[in-house]
């Protein structure tokens, strides 16, 4: 069993990244499953359900967000309405949308997914690491392959949860912070363990935004409106190796893909 894993789609041309790349990646890692974090997929902040559509059409199965997911306002009208466009579990109780998913694979194997959010320099939402063990006793054992996407700030808090889940999930994905980190490992449990997945968009950039613009920030503390920069688009992301049966991973690798 393969799954890709890509890193926070930003902007239009996170977009056709994903578009020009992501068939011929998939044909050629014999992917079985495409999980992408899709929070700033619209002009950088948030997603729309026309992009949702284009997404699922260039071959994505299952959609992660975080803090940014409800930064179109009709995303709350319309995330209902896809039961693999996910949001974090740890939302309070009421908020539309969901925040795990179970996906039919190749071979009758079925892979459940799961979107939380860290807590440290984010947004206040209800215990991730709790909220996880809320999931796993509902995805009970209908599959041992679990995936976990922790939309999260910082290093620690991420490295935390994967040592919280070794052994019990298949894969802990960072995302959020756009920069892939070379720490990618299995842990002794088996379970495959990146900080972050990195980002699928334009690295001649600052984590994706027009470099000048965050430049006047830095020097003037005054508000400026953030735009998606546009050179140097690549794709990244990770791909897991795991076995069906046990759910254990048997590799992760990084991937990073220029157009």
């Amino acid at each position: 069993m393969k799954i890709l894993f890509l890193g926070d789609i930003v902007g239009k041309p996170g977009r056709r990244a994903v578009r020009e790349l992501l068939p011929e990646l998939t044909a050629r890692e014999a992917v079985d499953l495409v999980i992408a974090n899709a929070e700033n997929a619209a002009g950088g902040f948030g997603i729309t359900r026309e992009i949702v559509e284009d997404l699922f059409g260039y071959g994505v199965h299952v959609l992660t967000t975080g803090n940014h997911v409800w930064d179109k306002k009709e995303t709350l009208d319309f995330i209902g309405d896809y039961e693999s466009l996910l949001r974090p579990a740890n939302y309070p109780d009421g908020v539309p949308g969901r925040g795990t998913v179970i996906m039919p694979a190749p071979g009758g194997a079925r892979v459940a997914v799961v979107n939380v959010m860290g807590r440290v320099f984010m947004p206040q939402t209800d215990c991730p690491f709790r909220t996880v063990e809320r999931e796993l006793s509902r995805i009970g054992g209908r599959t041992p392959l679990v995936v976990v996407d922790l939309h999260a700030e910082t290093t620690s808090e991420k490295m935390a949860m994967g040592w919280y889940l070794d052994g019990r999930v298949t894969a802990v994905i960072g995302t959020h912070t756009h920069v892939q980190t070379a720490d990618e490992r299995v842990l002794p449990q088996g379970t495959a363990y990146i900080t972050d997945s990195g980002m699928t968009g334009p690295f001649d950039s600052v984590i994706g935004t027009r470099k000048e613009i965050i430049l006047e920030r830095f020097l003037t503390h005054i508000p400026n409106k953030f735009e998606v920069a546009k050179g140097d688009v690549r794709l990244q992301g990770v791909v897991i190796e795991a076995d069906a049966k046990s759910g254990r991973a048997l590799s992760i690798r990084r991937v990073s893909l220029g157009l």
